[in-house]
């Protein structure tokens, strides 16, 4: 059986991209959280959680 990524509907802030990566990493989401928000002090770093945002599909 695989994991799969997906958005969290329940550990979210904005979209539920970090607390779905922290449940699929078995991490606290806030440190995702925290390392997002240093990666969001770049262009890069917006554009990526933009398109996970977009990409990645919500739990059932």
């Amino acid at each position: 059986m695989s994991k799969k990524l997906y958005k969290s509907r329940t550990n979210q802030m904005l979209c539920g991209v970090c607390g779905g990566i922290g449940e699929y990493l078995n991490i606290d989401p806030t440190l995702i959280r925290l390392l997002a928000v240093l990666l969001g002090c770049t262009t890069t770093g917006i554009v990526i959680y933009i398109v996970a945002a977009v990409i990645i599909p919500y739990e059932y």
